[in-house]
């Protein structure tokens, strides 16, 4: 298999940017998830699942900062701008060691149930403290847009969801990344959201429910920082 895309998210739950290549640090992909919104009111870091429209912005990093363009097409200017798109005080924060985001989130499909809350890891806002990179076969999306998964890296040269044999296993990106693919990622409400010229869809998550056990792509922990970009290959490592 080989890199067919890099995809950076810099605020979470927002739209990203694609790259050519990318630094990856132990965080991650330089600059992913290292900035998100807070609902000033709860203290609760905000997502597309309590508010969708997060997921119609798109977010850059320019010169060590991120810039967010809102649904309209124009750069916000600050908290306050921010606040008035989502009618709701928010203030966007950068990750730090000491930082961790709290996230809610519904199980059913159908958006009734109950919420619960979990809190991700230091240094960035990943969901999961056991995956810093997402990665998945572009074969593995199907029909569906690549964009409601949000995945770092897109893999060609393997069939649909080729990636879930690597979970277990070191990889290597390139010459120098070594990645541990720890997990298959379980897919929530996200994964439904309408998006830019993306409509609703809630068989999404039903399909993934009913026939990947409410699975897709897989999340890794870098093992080797470096860099990595386009057309590199990802090869199994062993005895490492």
């Amino acid at each position: 298999m080989r890199i067919e895309q890099l995809w950076r998210f810099p605020v979470k739950s927002m739209q990203g940017e694609r790259l050519d290549q990318v630094p990856v640090t132990a965080m991650g992909l330089e600059g992913d998830r290292w900035w998100s919104l807070v609902d000033a009111a709860t203290q609760k870091t905000l997502t597309g699942r309590r508010e969708p429209r997060l997921l119609q912005a798109t977010a850059r990093v320019e010169s060590d900062s991120v810039v967010v363009t809102l649904p309209d097409g124009t750069d916000a200017d600050g908290d306050h701008e921010l606040s008035q798109w989502l009618e709701r005080d928010v203030q966007l924060v950068a990750a730090d060691s000491d930082q961790v985001g709290t996230y809610e989130t519904q199980l059913d499909e159908s958006e009734s149930g109950d919420w619960f809350e979990w809190q991700g890891p230091v240094g960035s806002f990943h969901d999961s403290t056991r995956a810093r990179v997402s990665l998945a076969s572009m074969d593995t999306f199907g029909e569906w847009a690549t964009q409601r998964f949000r995945t770092n890296v897109l893999l060609a040269g393997g069939a649909a969801r080729s990636e879930d044999s690597l979970v277990g296993s070191m990889i290597r990106l390139g010459t120098s990344v070594n990645l541990d693919v720890t997990k298959q990622i379980d897919r929530c409400v996200m994964v439904t959201r309408p998006l830019p010229a993306v409509d609703r869809d809630l068989d999404v998550l039903r399909t993934i429910n009913r026939d990947h056990g409410g699975f897709l792509g897989v999340g890794a922990l870098v093992n080797t920082p470096g860099m990595i970009a386009i057309g590199d290959l990802v090869v199994p490592q062993t005895g490492e």
